[in-house]
């Protein structure tokens, strides 16, 4: 049917997880309700959220770059044999344990405005990332509007088979009672029951496609078989819409404003131009400022704990030879205390940084290079999906004035086809018309019937795309 092509370019989608029951629950569901379970509940308009989500983390992150870093680091380490003492810069041989801590703290003061380029880069990938979301969760929309509408065609043309087959199983009764009364030969009950076959077997097939039109919906719905799913039935008239007054130009200067995709396309771009000033900003120099304050503690750092006074010692001697003594002392030594280590060596620091490239294997060029490149290939793509959009409404603006045309036509063969049967068949009762004549023209006014619920939805179809395009929400009441 003519929703198929469009059901086919739309992924499968939505999962909503009903608790199976043990019995089955019968739920009806206006359009409305369809749309709003398959946007709340699919899993790539979950992911695509997800997205967002991650979206507005790189743009916090980028916000917090502006700010200084602030780190701190501690250690607690035994060194054995000789070793360069950290505290005392001195070598010692036996174990001793040290304790190392410090804060460091560093900004960015200038790097050829990479950060601000990057602050606003996230903020329009974040922008672009939601209106990806909400174009995605049209496409559900579309797509589960399209599936509705087969249901209702489908419905009717299994009420329309009924009907025509009750009619013939009326016709082929009456004919059995003439054939057996020898008014009509046995050929024409043959016709006639050939007929109400074949009207079986087109009941049997409209049957079927209405199977699978709930099936594709509930599919797009992730609705198990455990639910008895039923929709609701609206009263559908064909009036013409004001939207095919104008023209697609005219639509597509309303769209182009409103549809996401669009918006994406234009936030890509330029996102894209501040990833080239990005690059762009590899070339300038750059500045920061850092600063740093630690301490540390090391057994091997010793003071003096008591002093002994010991034997004199002979330090020399007079100038008549008398010996000379002078006083002599021990010493015992003590590990510095902790606290008065970790006052006694702290440290602070603070310096500016300058940084030029000069040379870097063509890095940054490649790096400019490259997002100029992609700024290009954003351009290209605004203007394709800017075409594509264009193209859509072109293709349901003529698709609906076709359906409508075709519609109003087809109503009018109806109504003379309706009177040609009616004519046909009370000249099939007095015997005027033969079962041939009778079925052929049966047959004409059931496929005038069925043409023109083809184009009664289609009509309706194209014209709901083209008022989704322009910003109305999907809806079949009238």
């Amino acid at each position: 049917m003519f929703y198929l092509v469009f059901l086919a370019l739309l992924l499968p989608a939505s999962s909503a997880g009903y608790a199976g029951d043990a019995e089955r629950a019968v739920v009806t569901w206006s359009i409305e309700d369809c749309i709003n379970h398959a946007v709340e509940n699919n899993l790539r308009i979950q992911q695509q959220r997800l997205g967002v989500d991650i979206a507005r983390e790189n743009l916090n992150q980028s916000r917090s770059n502006r700010i200084p870093s602030l780190n701190a680091n501690a250690s607690h380490s035994y060194n054995y044999g000789r070793t360069l003492d950290p505290i005392t810069n001195e070598f010692v041989t036996d174990r001793i344990r040290t304790n190392n801590f410090s804060v460091s703290s560093g900004v960015t003061l200038f790097s050829g405005f990479q950060i601000r380029n990057n602050i606003e880069r996230d903020n329009y990938e974040l922008q672009s990332s939601m209106l990806d979301v909400e174009t995605m969760e049209k496409d559900i929309s579309l797509a589960v509007a399209s599936a509705y509408l087969q249901i209702l065609f489908s419905k009717e043309m299994v009420a329309m088979a009924e009907n025509h087959l009750e009619v013939t199983r009326q016709q082929v009764e009456r004919t059995r009672q003439l054939v057996d009364a020898g008014t009509l030969a046995r050929g024409s009950l043959l016709t006639m029951q050939a007929q109400e076959a074949s009207e079986e077997l087109r009941l049997v097939n409209a049957n079927n496609q209405l199977r699978l039109a709930y099936l594709d919906l509930m599919q797009l719905l992730d609705l198990r078989e455990d639910i008895d799913f039923r929709i609701e039935v609206p009263e559908i008239e064909i009036v013409e819409s004001d939207v095919v007054d104008y023209s697609p130009m005219q639509l597509y200067g309303t769209a182009v404003q409103i549809q996401p995709d669009i918006r994406s396309a234009e936030l890509q771009v330029r996102s894209a131009e501040k990833s080239y000033d990005i690059a762009r900003g590899g070339y300038s120099p750059r500045l920061s400022l850092s600063g740093s304050m630690g301490t540390g503690y090391s057994e091997a750092r010793l003071e003096i704990s008591e002093v002994i006074e010991a034997d004199p010692r002979h330090i020399g001697q007079t100038a008549s030879g008398e010996a000379v003594f002078g006083p002599s002392f021990n010493y015992d030594y003590r590990v510095i205390p902790f606290g008065d280590q970790i006052e006694e060596n702290l440290n602070r620091s603070i310096g500016l940084f300058l940084q030029i490239p000069v040379f870097n294997n063509l890095q940054v060029r490649s790096n400019v290079n490259r997002s100029q490149i992609a700024l290009e290939n954003a351009r290209l793509q605004r203007q394709i999906v800017r075409e594509q959009l264009y193209k859509t409404i072109e293709q349901a603006y003529q698709d609906a004035k076709a359906a409508l045309q075709s519609y109003q036509a087809t109503e009018k063969n109806l109504e003379a086809l309706e009177e040609s049967f009616r004519y046909t068949e009370q000249r099939f009762n007095v015997g005027m018309v033969n079962t041939i004549e009778y079925n052929d023209a049966k047959n004409r006014l059931s496929a005038a019937e069925s043409e023109l619920l083809q184009s009664k939805y289609e009509y309706v179809f194209r014209v709901k795309i083209l008022e989704y395009y322009i910003g109305n929400p999907i809806s079949l009441q009238n």
